[in-house]
């Protein structure tokens, strides 16, 4: 018999960015990159460019969970990466029908903050978030300004990222990955809070560059893909941190845009991989 094959697919239900560095743009483009097959569900149309959010259009519930529906029963998603949920009733939107479907990998990025400083998410909205897709996720990647929300503290430090982090994991997340770009070090820090209690730290350089745009959606990308090739939940972490550093690295010299401007997604782009299927 002819073999036949699959790809390794991601599902990521997200916002939209018309200027291609965020949300549902940025999710595809890292997906891609990584040799994985991308499908989408889109659950609000953010109107934004690199200088910031102007509005927020929502998606209807009703259109999010057809949406969702249509692409679970086609295309079965080896990762599922959620992004912009922005209303209560889109939480329990998502959670009820993933719900029916069998359990997949999940990244959950509570997008709360953009890049630019915007507010993206209804404060009423938070509290649902927590009770019902942080434990569905199996890892979720806040920022600091989204951490500080979470944890309900500043952060300023390495220390006070140790703190949140186990305030953050308490209330309910399986693991997260803390992310420290906002901080004001010379070097990058982020913190690994893993499921068996354990916390790992990762450091970077830090790059003279505005062209972050978009870097969350990124990482949480990234973690999916590599998590859909089978790699272990620690392994897509380290990978998917290396992966956004090259790609600031090699996108901080390029103007796109007038304010912060997006990553360099493709400086080395895999083919898409092939996994032969078995009968």
């Amino acid at each position: 018999m002819k073999k036949k094959y699959s790809y390794p697919s991601v599902l990521t239900i997200a916002g939209f960015d018309g200027s291609g560095g965020a949300g549902i743009q940025a999710d595809i483009k890292t997906v891609s990159a990584l040799g994985c097959y991308a499908t989408s569900v889109l659950t609000a149309l953010p109107v934004q460019n690199t200088t910031g959010v102007k509005s927020i259009h929502s998606i209807p519930c009703e259109v999010v969970e057809e949406q969702i529906h249509a692409v679970l029963d086609d295309i079965f998603p080896n990762a599922i990466k959620i992004g912009m949920v922005h209303s209560c009733e889109l939480v329990s939107t998502i959670v009820r029908v993933l719900g029916k479907y069998p359990k997949t990998g999940l990244v959950f990025d509570p997008v709360m903050v953009a890049t630019s400083g915007h507010k993206l998410i209804e404060d009423k909205t938070i509290h649902s978030m927590i009770e019902q897709l942080f434990p569905l996720a199996d890892i979720i990647t806040p920022n600091l300004d989204e951490a500080a929300i979470l944890a309900e503290m500043s952060i300023d430090t390495v220390d006070d990222m140790y703190v949140a982090g186990e305030k953050i994991k308490a209330s309910g997340c399986k693991s997260l990955l803390l992310k420290g770009g906002h901080l004001n070090l010379k070097q990058l820090t982020s913190l690994y809070f893993s499921s068996d209690g354990q916390v790992r730290e990762y450091h970077s350089e830090k790059y003279d560059t505005g062209n972050t745009h978009g870097s969350g959606c990124t990482l949480s990308s990234a973690i999916a893909g590599y998590t859909a090739q089978g790699k272990t939940l620690s392994d897509a972490v380290a990978l998917a941190q290396d992966y956004v550093q090259q790609a600031i690295f090699h996108g901080k010299d390029v103007q796109t845009g007038k304010g912060n401007g997006p990553l360099n997604h493709f400086f080395n782009p895999q083919k898409l991989i092939k996994n032969e299927l078995v009968n």
